[in-house]
């Protein structure tokens, strides 16, 4: 616990832990104050992201790239199930598959873009682990076209019944888990040779012991989503002010805060020379989100939802999330990056972007 404290007193950007408390308490006494509750919400979410980095290099550190990065994946993905879960309840699915699509595309470009740009600035090139990344565009790939079935059949056939939709959407979503599940048994069990690190990585701060670690992860894991729900909840409000759709505030704003909590690390990874730890937090993100959040969602619906929710995404949204797939699995396959590709990842992710906002899909 001296390692964290020492941590947090040394590192001023952890001071804004203070409007971690001060959020809280404005969004009990002032629920109304959204414009407020959405600056408060931002000082207080950075903090935690560092935080949450640092815990997570510190694990990673003792258990290998490819087991902290699903950590980080995991633990950052927590928060945008709550927030998609707050949504479920109240029927608002515009904004769940919006949650659910705009994470992916997050994750796979501006994440793993912005990833290779700021270790390209310090490295010439860099290496990593193929066979990881074409793992996580391989399940991508496979969530996408299951993703893809349910909506071509929906825009392609008018008289297809919505209970038929809602039954294929089920066992979509139990084969999705299943090959989640499998995966991870062939990355980290049987197969776990093939996804060790390729580059040495550079020395930096002496890790956490692992008892603090694990804590500081599932503290600032609860209160990451707690401040998460408070910004959801104000951004909502100004994008209704400002003529945002729910599918734009989800696909793009919701997204990258959602993913601020695997950004520093990533980050950080990268210009440490850890790229596997980076490829694994980004990639290994998207795939979670498309292959377990996603149907964890379906199967959710009909305990909490007012209706069952389909798989049906508009199809701006799945022709994004294909050609997300489909620029990693080609800018990955050599295994070595240098910063220009890291723009040409993040240029696209600013195509689908300036889209969106400029032509939002229409609600569902």
């Amino acid at each position: 616990m001296n390692a964290l404290l020492k941590h947090i007193i040394n590192t001023k950007l952890l001071w804004l832990l203070i409007f971690v408390p001060l959020v809280i308490v404005a969004a009990k006494l002032k629920p109304e104050s959204h414009t407020q509750l959405f600056v408060l919400s931002v000082f207080a979410i950075v903090p935690l992201t560092v935080l949450l980095s640092h815990a997570t290099e510190s694990v990673a550190a003792k258990t290998g790239d490819a087991i902290g990065g699903l950590l980080n994946a995991t633990l950052g993905n927590l928060a945008e199930l709550i927030i998609a879960l707050t949504a479920l309840r109240t029927g608002q699915y515009m904004l769940v598959k919006a949650s659910i699509a705009g994470p992916i595309v997050a994750n796979t470009l501006f994440i793993m873009g912005g990833a290779f740009f700021l270790g390209g600035l310090k490295h010439h090139v860099q290496e990593y682990n193929k066979v990881s990344a074409h793992l996580h565009a391989a399940l991508l790939l496979l969530a996408t076209v299951a993703l893809l079935i349910p909506s071509a059949i929906a825009q392609a056939d008018s008289t297809t019944s919505a209970p038929f939709i809602h039954h294929l959407s089920v066992g979509l979503a139990v084969l999705l888990i299943v090959a989640y599940g499998l995966g991870l048994l062939f990355s980290l069990k049987t197969h776990k040779e093939l996804f060790a690190s390729v580059q040495h990585a550079e020395r930096g701060e002496a890790p956490w012991p692992m008892a603090v670690a694990l804590s500081t992860l599932a503290v600032v894991t609860v209160l990451v989503a707690m401040v998460s729900d408070i910004f959801v909840e104000s951004v909502q409000k100004a994008a209704a002010t400002f003529g945002m759709t729910p599918a734009f505030v989800g696909f793009v704003i919701v997204a990258l805060v959602g993913g601020a909590s695997a950004m520093p690390t990533a980050f950080s990874g990268a210009r440490k020379n850890r790229l596997d730890l980076s490829v694994s937090i980004a990639m290994g993100s998207a795939s979670q989100i498309a292959l377990f959040v996603a149907p964890v969602l379906v199967l959710a619906s009909y305990f909490i939802g007012p209706t069952p929710m389909d798989l049906t995404f508009w199809p701006g949204a799945v022709v994004m999330m294909l050609f997300a797939t489909l620029t990693m699995a080609i800018v990955t396959n050599s295994g070595r990056s240098a910063w220009f590709v890291g723009v040409l990842v993040m240029m696209v992710y600013a195509i689908f972007a300036i889209t969106l906002y400029m032509l939002p899909p229409k609600v569902q």
